[in-house]
């Protein structure tokens, strides 16, 4: 599927609820991003961190991941180099507030099995807000975190929504590419 520049309001708001694929590659997996939950327009398209103005592919370019910003042209740019996404919550909303606790503790559950039977190097979480809800940790900060999730590392950055402030493009470039360093797929 293509990214399409414009819905309305009623087209996007019809999927809410609806789910993406995993995008893992089928070789081994270095590192593993989780995003929150689609938003409604990767609901749309079916690709990760879809809607224009999210930060999360320029970020990665930037970092030196990927030579493109084009959610559909960097899929297979990822899967070569054994970077995966996935979520912590299935289901697609209008803004992430939507989710409740309990969708995030599922979440992460969820997460540790995939984890543990993908095996990556480094777990990337995007979102500190929901890192501390589904993880139990209420005072955890960005970077690496003190334990290991079956066995990966375990890392939070920021959200690449452009809906946070508190990031810019260059920082989350920065967290990516140590993020990516960790994996093994930079060189330090």
């Amino acid at each position: 599927m293509s990214v399409r520049s414009r819905w309305s309001r009623a087209e996007l708001e019809s999927f809410a609820g609806r789910t993406i694929p995993d995008l893992l590659p089928e070789g081994e997996l270095a590192l593993l991003f989780v995003g929150i939950n689609p938003g409604l327009v990767s609901a749309a398209t079916g690709l990760h961190f879809a809607r224009r103005g999210n930060r999360f592919y320029p970020a990665l370019r930037d970092a030196g991941l990927i030579e493109t910003i084009d959610p559909e042209e960097a899929r297979p740019q990822l899967a070569a180099c054994g970077v995966g996404i996935t979520n912590l919550v299935a289901r697609a909303s209008a803004r992430a507030d939507e989710l409740d606790r309990t969708e995030l503790v599922e979440g992460r559950q969820r997460l540790a099995h995939l984890v543990e039977e993908r095996r990556p190097r480094v777990v990337a979480v995007l979102g500190v807000t929901a890192y501390r809800t589904a993880f139990g940790e209420p005072r955890a900060a960005t970077g690496r975190q003190p334990r290991d999730l079956a066995g990966a590392q375990l890392w939070v950055a920021p959200n690449p929504s452009g809906l946070n402030a508190h990031a810019t493009p260059e920082t989350l470039a920065a967290d990516y590419a140590e993020i990516a360093r960790a994996a093994g797929l930079l060189d330090a």
